[in-house]
């Protein structure tokens, strides 16, 4: 074919070209619209370590098959269908930490007498203190209290940490209150009415109690299914019953009217000191529960389920040994009943908290040092300091210290506990 020049050439030419241009945009946006579904790979499930909630990046576009367009333009979308926003991982609360106040974020202290002592408050304004336990030493009244209570909450207002202290007592009702005052029933006559309107009370009259003078967390209910009359748990009627189901009930009634009213709860004592004896109590001396795995989950832990669900923000785990899960070391050491029994099978994602550091249970596991590293080193996020004796809190601050320093401890699970208790904090008042 001859080659044409002049303007009417030309001027086929452009119009073959917008012709082949039209054709091309026209089927792009056609194959773009094809009703073929496209995949989307399922979002992994956050690390421990990571921000609750936060979904990873899916490598899809969308989930399902986005459909044809019934627009008159011939393939033209009616809609443009956005991409996912790229999630940004939350900063850590505790970045900018020195290792001290980073190992702080970790220490429940307790202190003698009526008036918080200087190194506790000199402790505080460092920022190398998480929270104070308080016991009937230092209560003479409520007006007292507040006082004291007050100078603690001057001392965490001029620290660099902004989030407010942990502070804290047992206040379970019946014969465990270290305040005067509610709840007055027990555990047990609680779980007699079978009303789960009752322990809703008492949690609400509880946290009203408690945020009366200042404090912000109750170290109750106790979870513990007591297995027999007159054990440990049943002897001060701390446990609501025998049977699983009304522990259950009575449990998550009283922790989430606590919650609503603005107190913490923290379940207790994990995996549970139902079937301790009379007499056999962690605070005087070794514990063993020797139930099978199927009665310490059937029963012992049956509890805690509804409690994690309700969004329980603590759990204390137990001085005990339980030789059907771990024969060699007490709950609160052994990372098999912190990480995979609490964790990973009940998926408790808040902040664990141990009991009293100074038990006598512990008498076989070292130094108060050594304690500190191996809760530490189980899983467990608060140490809870409860000797009465400011030193107790400072020589666990140091021993953290020296563990993370020297390896002993996992930086990154380290800082992912203080990251927890943080944010605990940073709910409360």
């Amino acid at each position: 074919m001859p080659v044409h020049s002049g303007p009417e050439a030309h001027r086929r030419v452009g119009r073959l070209r917008l012709s082949l241009v039209g054709a091309l945009l026209i089927g792009g946006l056609a194959a773009g619209c094809s009703p073929t579904p496209t995949t989307t790979t399922p979002s992994a499930s956050p690390s421990s370590g990571s921000a609750a909630g936060s979904p990873s990046q899916s490598t899809g576009a969308a989930s399902s098959a986005v459909p044809p367009s019934t627009s008159s333009g011939a393939g033209t979308p009616s809609s443009v269908v956005p991409k996912a926003p790229v999630p940004v991982p939350a900063p850590s609360r505790t970045v900018a930490l020195s290792q001290e106040q980073l190992a702080g974020q970790r220490i429940i202290y307790s202190y003698p007498g009526l008036t918080p002592p200087a190194a506790l408050l000199q402790r505080i304004r460092e920022g190398e203190a998480a929270g104070v336990i308080f016991f009937g030493q230092n209560v003479s009244s409520e007006a007292q209290l507040r006082s004291a209570i007050t100078q603690l909450r001057q001392a965490q207002a001029a620290s660099p940490i902004h989030e407010p202290l942990l502070l804290m007592t047992d206040q379970e009702g019946g014969e465990i209150r270290r305040l005067p005052g509610a709840p007055t029933m027990s555990a047990k006559q609680i779980g007699a009415t079978g009303n789960p309107a009752v322990a809703a009370s008492a949690g609400t009259d509880a946290a009203r109690n408690l945020a009366g003078v200042g404090m912000n967390l109750n170290l109750a209910p106790v979870l513990d299914v007591y297995h027999s009359a007159g054990d440990f748990a049943d002897s001060a009627q701390r446990s609501f019953s025998s049977t699983p189901a009304v522990v259950a009930s009575m449990g998550r009634a009283f922790l989430t009217a606590q919650q609503q009213a603005g107190v913490a709860a923290t379940a207790k004592h994990f995996p549970g000191l139902g079937a301790a004896g009379r007499g056999q109590n962690t605070d005087l001396g070794p514990v063993t529960v020797n139930e099978s795995l199927a009665t310490l989950r059937g029963v012992d832990e049956a509890p805690y389920p509804a409690a994690i669900a309700s969004g329980v923000k603590l759990i204390m785990l137990s001085w005990a040994v339980y030789p059907a899960l771990d024969p060699a070391r007490p709950a609160g050491m052994s990372p098999t009943i912190v990480q995979q029994e609490l964790r990973t099978r009940l998926g408790f994602t808040g902040v664990t908290v141990t009991d009293a550091l100074e038990a006598k249970a512990l008498d076989s596991f070292g130094t108060m040092a050594q304690r500190a590293v191996a809760a530490a080193g189980a899983g467990m996020d608060l140490l809870l300091c409860s000797s009465q004796n400011v030193g107790q809190g400072e020589t666990a601050t140091t021993a953290l210290v020296n563990a993370l320093n020297s390896g002993a401890l996992d930086a990154t699970g380290f800082r992912a506990a203080a990251d927890r208790v943080t944010a605990l904090r940073a709910q409360l008042r």
